[in-house]
């Protein structure tokens, strides 16, 4: 009976292996070791929200095509007022590249509006679910909720380049698309950091999350291609194709992505640091190796991910750190997202050495941007694990922005090779804050040593952190929309000014990062958590 019982019992700590694990496992006829898992689950959540990113980024794409007529925009002033809009050969380019009239109703006397309230409504509602959707993470199978959310948000991305070919012209139909595909995309981002989170303890995080967090990069820079590759054939399939995209990749997270080292008969990345204290070096560097020992397997069925507990939002928020971070991220994402969404657009429009670039060259070359955000996450990453500081690196990033963007609007219309090295370092020192926030921060608050070793905080976190942070996303590029009526130069002053205050949330826990190093540090503080003010984690201790 006794035996029953614990049996019983495991099961149901144990959640559903994948099929596409049971059938490597049927092949091989042994299991990977904890070393091979976790390159997988790296190689599948990068692929996952590479895909999410590539289905937001067609909207910016379109945009040129759905509001063609720079000319008609002149009438209202939705760009500088001069005369690059009266030289001839701007208005013989623009004659040539705008054939197609534009898509009522985008393309009416407010259509630039529109084209914002349609990117303001996406963004709001994936802030909104970011906050349900973080809990749920922590309390469902991850898996699976990631699964749904990705075939859902790909079937709603495809429905709105359906309005296309179904010839709808109804703001109402586009509106609510993008509102119910932002919900579904909410789920994504929590998921795939808490995955991380339980795969990969805090030595190299930073490091590991800034190199994995290029899939944010590769998404907008996929998305870009993809999308630009087919408007040609129709400006529909700009949305068709990456919703094809992330449905297909939540087909491969439901076969083979294991949430838990629990689940498939592994010790947790995080475990308690009661087992830690207890566990001999040479099992522990066993377990960074990916070598399976009884004592994982032993203590993997008594503490399966079924039998933690997710917590509450306010518990979450209680976390030291988070509320800070949470606010620096709503500045630091309005000026990523703003480019995100309105730097194609952007480069379409303004004269670079003389001439203008068309719509489809606008797309590719926005996507050096991400490039240079790629890098700026890596190295971001790299620094905060040395310095172990993440609040400094994050706000040294943040400040270095400002006048990144200074430069390239200033000299931006040069030539193109500046416009493209100035792009680069921008997105370098933009995206590079805004990476390590959202993947090793949040990930090492939600795990901080207050939580109960029985709780399970990485998704709640996390949707706190990125949710406030995608009120901002939302915020930018509507206030695009409006400030672009001034002039371009009203945008950049917007974007310097939410950098300024993204580094100023930050001074707090600098100093606090600061004093703490100032510190003479005690022997035994090579294995305690000591970020109780900043949010930094050390990292587990080298010498062994």
């Amino acid at each position: 009976m006794q035996h029953q019982a614990k049996m019983s019992r495991n099961s149901d700590t144990m959640r559903k292996i994948p099929p596409g694990i049971l059938l490597i496992r049927s092949i091989r006829g042994k299991d990977w070791s904890l070393k091979s898992f976790r390159y997988m689950v790296l190689l599948i959540t990068f692929i996952a929200y590479a895909s999410y990113h590539a289905s937001r980024k067609p909207s910016s794409i379109v945009k040129s095509v759905l509001d063609p007529d720079p000319m008609k925009a002149s009438e209202r002033n939705p760009w500088p007022v001069g005369n690059v809009f009266i030289k001839e050969d701007f208005v013989s380019f623009d004659r040539n590249r705008t054939k197609n009239k534009g898509w009522y109703p985008f393309n009416g006397i407010d259509g630039t509006w529109k084209l914002g309230e349609i990117d303001v409504a996406f963004l709001a509602c994936y802030s909104l679910g970011m906050y349900v959707s973080g809990h749920l993470g922590d309390t469902l199978d991850l898996r699976l909720f990631l699964t749904a959310g990705m075939i859902a948000s790909g079937i709603f991305v495809g429905l709105f380049g359906m309005g296309y070919f179904w010839n709808i012209h109804a703001f109402s139909f586009y509106l609510a698309m993008q509102m119910v595909a932002g919900l579904f995309e909410a789920t994504g981002w929590p998921s795939v950091v808490a995955v991380m989170g339980n795969w990969f303890g805090k030595r190299k995080r930073g490091l590991i999350m800034g190199v994995w967090n290029a899939h944010t990069s590769v998404g907008n820079i996929s998305g870009s291609l993809l999308a630009a590759a087919v408007l040609d054939s129709g400006w529909g399939w700009s949305f068709i194709v990456p919703g094809a995209l992330i449905a297909s990749s939540g087909v491969l997270v439901y076969l083979f992505l294991p949430a838990y080292p629990e689940d498939i008969g592994f010790d947790g990345a995080n475990a308690s640091s009661a087992k830690l204290d207890l566990m001999p070096y040479d099992e522990e560097a066993q377990i960074q190796k990916g070598t399976t020992v009884d004592l994982e397997k032993n203590y993997s069925l008594q503490q399966g991910s079924g039998s933690r507990k997710g917590i509450g939002l306010f518990e979450a928020c209680s976390i030291p750190g988070v509320i800070s971070y949470a606010l620096c991220l709503f500045f630091s994402k309005l000026v990523a997202y703003t480019f995100l969404y309105w730097l194609p657009f952007y480069l379409s429009q303004t004269e670079i050495g003389g001439e203008y670039v068309s719509v489809k060259s606008a797309g590719n070359l926005s996507t050096l941007f991400d490039v240079g955000g790629m890098f700026g996450g890596i190295l971001a990453g790299y620094i905060s694990d040395k310095l172990n500081a993440r609040a400094t690196t994050a706000a040294s990033f943040m400040s270095a922005a400002i006048p990144s963007m200074l430069l390239y609007r200033a000299y931006g219309n040069i030539s193109r090779t500046i416009n493209i090295l100035l792009m680069m370092i921008a997105g370098l020192f933009v995206n590079g804050p805004y990476a390590l926030i959202t993947t090793a921060v949040s990930a090492d608050l939600g795990t901080h040593s207050s939580l109960r070793g029985d709780s399970r905080a990485l998704a709640t976190v996390t949707a706190i952190i990125d949710g406030t942070g995608s009120v901002g996303a939302a915020l930018g590029p509507l206030l695009t929309g409006f400030l672009s009526t001034k002039g371009w130069d009203a945008v950049f002053i917007m974007l310097m000014v939410g950098a300024l205050i993204a580094t100023l949330l930050l001074s707090r826990l600098v100093i606090a990062e600061i004093s703490e190093k100032n510190q003479k540090p005690t022997p035994s503080s090579h294995r305690q958590e000591t970020f109780e003010a900043t949010g930094s984690q050390p990292l587990l201790s080298n010498q062994r």
